[in-house]
């Protein structure tokens, strides 16, 4: 095979492949090659440019025994790492083809899938340690203690609450990812639905002695939406809003249309939950919506807190179509903004 016959082979590969010829100079790239290598790599022994321990060693034993092999091969060209499997197989005459497939997405999802049974396996087996130490109790000293067995079993029931509450937040996740390709079509009153999720956190907000405010309420105001799970969104915004803000001070929702937002096209409802707490280091804003991820771990588990609330109300809002946007002043409070499509 000539230069230009492998040069018009490799041409039709979408994948990123290089030619090594015999005298282990690297030959030919077609185009995904050439931006992986660079230009300056052709005509160069291939160590100089591919410098992975484990990828010269393939293409050497290639060479040698002319047995095809697979192996991992990672770049960082920009501020992420790159992991691409590569499959080198001699080459007629001489030499290797190198054939680069990049698998970064499917090992960052497999990364993601063991964080997420990690954190899951967490979250469970502590309340599962305390009921399982607090029967064990039970059925021995504490049988015939009255005033112990009554705390023991208001702890398990808080416990168990807990897993539960998990348990629901995962199924709930799980719903929204699935349909998140779906674009709600009923009609949704949003302040109407606004001012049905405030009066049902009224008894919520009078025991923390905070006052939530509706502005911007007074009509009707149609979206193409899923009301249930505009009632989550919300009803989640608005119960966080009243447990981390300052007792004695008020929850705002102001309920207000603009002309246009950041990222969206066409006009927009907006939706501003405002509180007036201690608010939120800015170190942390970027990773609120990740699953299980908490600014107060401990106070997030004593207020109830399954750590998976806001990743939910993200997909949610990406469902239809909007945009969430936090911000937060450090001792002034946070914000917490929904923005929907009106078209």
């Amino acid at each position: 095979m000539d230069q230009a016959e492998r040069e018009a082979m490799l041409a039709a590969v979408p994948l990123p492949m290089i030619h090594i010829g015999p005298d282990w100079r690297l030959t030919t790239a077609n185009g995904a090659g050439r931006l992986l290598v660079g230009e300056a790599a052709l005509g160069r022994h291939y160590a100089l440019t591919l410098r992975h321990p484990a990828l010269v060693e393939a293409i050497e034993e290639a060479g040698r025994d002319g047995a095809a092999r697979e192996v991992r091969y990672s770049v960082s060209p920009m501020a992420h790492e790159v992991v691409y499997q590569v499959t080198v197989a001699p080459a007629p005459g001489g030499g290797a083809f190198c054939a680069f497939i990049d698998v970064t997405e499917q090992e960052l999802i497999g990364q993601l899938r063991r964080d997420f049974v990690a954190n899951v396996s967490h979250e469970l087996r502590t309340p599962l340690t305390a009921l399982l130490g607090f029967i064990e109790t039970l059925q021995s000293s504490a049988k015939d203690d009255p005033v112990a067995r009554e705390r023991f079993l208001g702890i398990m029931a808080r416990e168990a609450g807990r897993m539960t509450r998990l348990v629901r937040d995962l199924l709930s996740l799980s719903r929204v990812e699935a349909q998140e390709r779906q674009r709600p079509s009923a009609q949704v009153d949003l302040a109407g639905l606004l001012a049905s999720v405030i009066a049902a956190l009224k008894p919520v907000a009078q025991e923390a002695g905070v006052e939530i405010e509706l502005i911007g309420g007074g009509a009707a105001l149609p979206i193409r939406a899923d009301g249930d799970q505009l009632t989550q969104v919300f009803h989640n915004l608005i119960e966080n809003a009243v447990k981390y803000g300052a007792p004695g001070k008020q929850v705002s929702v102001v309920l207000s249309r603009l002309p246009q937002d950041p990222g969206l096209r066409g006009p927009v409802v907006r939706v501003d939950v405002q509180d007036r707490g201690e608010g939120i280091d800015a170190i942390h804003l970027p990773r609120l919506t990740e699953r299980f991820y908490r600014v107060d771990t401990h106070r997030s588990r004593e207020k109830g807190g399954t750590g998976l609330g806001l990743a939910i109300v993200k997909h949610i809002v990406n469902r239809h179509r909007g945009r969430l946007k936090i911000d937060s002043v450090k001792g002034k409070g946070s914000t917490f903004s929904v923005s929907l499509p009106l078209q």
